[in-house]
């Protein structure tokens, strides 16, 4: 299920709310697991059979890691095969094919026969609930956290529907206290209610506008400089609204059950820095890499050398997550150096005695080039369009043709509002009204907002949130 749908707005969260206030508390998380499956499960019932297995697994683990008197052997037996069941589950649904079609690439260069590759369906999300299910046995070990009260506050913690699919990604230590008692507020529920509305109006409002230009110029075969370079800042642009815009709901929709999930996204493009921007960009991974990979490697504990490694093989590991593909890998290394590069410099940019703006210029310079690596089909097609960026290829009679298909009226004015609003301080997060004669205010202006997008979201057709696919 989507949250940007009907079925969603008007049917699936009012009847879940209704409910969950209405039940006692001891039932709640019960409740929200079941529903949780069912929103999990809405397109394709089986794969909540995946989800189920790493809870179960995990969950035994955990109580192996944590049984009274268990010896280190026996812990680390438990984290073991918790954490391989996990990698093994992601590996075969989500890099199987990858990984098999280039050796078959591989294969036909060497001049040998090539086998069938089985086609394998990508759950939704997998990459998510497996990383949390994962933090919580390490965790475990690490005596960074708790065991679960019981199996049903733990598959609450894993399948708990608001990021299920696109994160932020939650550790089971941060949300323990809250899954086990929780209060309820109205000023928690109102700013939840107001954050879901914002997020929702970045995705339909902006994300889609925006990203109608980014699949246009990105299906052109040559489009012209000028467009590759509009192209890839709308795209720039889309993944940003459309990621933020979903995290927001995540949030928002949290605090209307009375959870408080984290912030994932920071003012990422007012960063002047790369090292910067990853503090700002998708923080749950950020965090969770920093915590459960380069840490684990060794960090900067082990001199410079060994850090530049660790920095890059994280990064490497990092754009494999995002996708079994090569621009993934690329991706990935390329901003595995441009981290190397600051570290070497002093976690400053190369660029850094520049004025801000334009270290901020630069920086987003840097990132759009790294979103042609992640837009583009595959590797090939991300060099063509670096092509165009470049003046490289000449635009043909279909690539003269687009700009009357991106530089319209509409598509300019939303595109000045998504530049606008990405080089502002203010985030959702912020929205806090403090002055009791402003809440009404605001409140009208946050029920037109959301009328207008509910009236955007009925002219458009499915589109569902670009993480949908990690």
């Amino acid at each position: 299920m989507v949250f940007t749908t009907h079925i969603f707005i008007f049917y699936f969260l009012p009847l879940m709310l209704l409910i969950y206030y209405n039940i006692p508390f001891k039932w709640r998380n019960l409740f929200l697991t079941v529903m949780s499956y069912i929103f999990y499960g809405w397109w394709k019932p089986w794969f909540v059979l995946l989800m189920f297995f790493s809870t179960v697994n995990d969950f035994i683990a955990g109580k192996f890691i944590t049984a009274p008197g268990a010896g280190r052997k026996q812990r680390i037996t438990a984290l073991s095969i918790s954490v391989t069941a996990n990698l093994l589950l992601l590996a075969f649904f989500k890099y199987y094919m990858f990984s098999a079609e280039s050796l078959n690439f591989l294969m036909q260069l060497a001049g040998k026969p090539v086998f069938s590759v089985l086609k394998v369906a990508l759950p939704i999300g997998i990459s998510f609930y497996t990383f949390q299910s994962i933090s919580y046995t390490v965790d475990l070990y690490r005596g960074a956290a708790k065991p679960a009260r019981n199996f049903i506050d733990f598959a609450c913690f894993v399948s708990l529907f608001p990021h299920l699919i696109a994160g932020p990604i939650i550790r089971y230590h941060t949300v323990s206290e809250q899954i086990a008692y929780r209060e309820y507020h109205l000023p928690r529920f109102s700013s939840g209610v107001a954050l879901f509305i914002l997020g929702f109006a970045k995705k339909i409002i902006l994300a889609n506008t925006v990203g109608d230009i980014a699949a246009a110029v990105f299906g052109a075969a040559n489009p012209g400089t000028l467009d590759a370079w509009f192209g890839v800042t709308a795209y720039a642009f889309q993944i940003y609204f459309d990621f933020c815009g979903y995290s927001d709901m995540a949030v928002g929709i949290g605090r209307m059950f009375g959870l408080e999930l984290i912030k994932n996204f920071d003012a990422p493009y007012r960063s002047e820095s790369i090292t910067e921007l990853w503090r700002r960009w998708h923080i749950s991974l950020s965090t969770f890499l920093r915590d459960y990979l380069y840490i684990p490697l060794g960090g900067n504990k082990k001199g410079a050398a060994r850090t530049y490694v660790n920095l890059g093989m994280t990064m490497l590991l990092g754009g494999l997550w995002h996708g079994a593909a090569w621009n993934f890998l690329v991706w990935g290394s390329y901003h595995g150096g441009l981290l190397v590069l600051e570290r070497a410099n002093g976690k400053k940019s190369l660029y850094h005695n520049f004025p801000r703006v334009f270290r901020i210029g630069i920086t987003f310079i840097l990132m759009l080039f790294s979103w042609v690596l992640f837009r583009a089909e595959d590797l090939s097609r991300a060099v063509h369009y670096f092509g165009s960026m470049f003046g490289v290829n000449t635009a043909d009679s279909a690539g003269l043709l687009l700009g009357g298909e991106i530089y319209t009226g509409k598509n300019l004015f939303f595109f000045a509002v998504a530049f606008l609003l990405v080089f502002q301080p203010l985030q959702a997060h912020n929205w806090i009204i403090k002055e009791e004669h402003e809440k009404l205010k605001w409140a009208l202006v946050l029920l037109l907002l959301f009328a207008f997008s509910l009236v955007v979201m009925s002219t458009q057709a499915f589109n569902p949130f670009l993480y949908f696919q990690f």
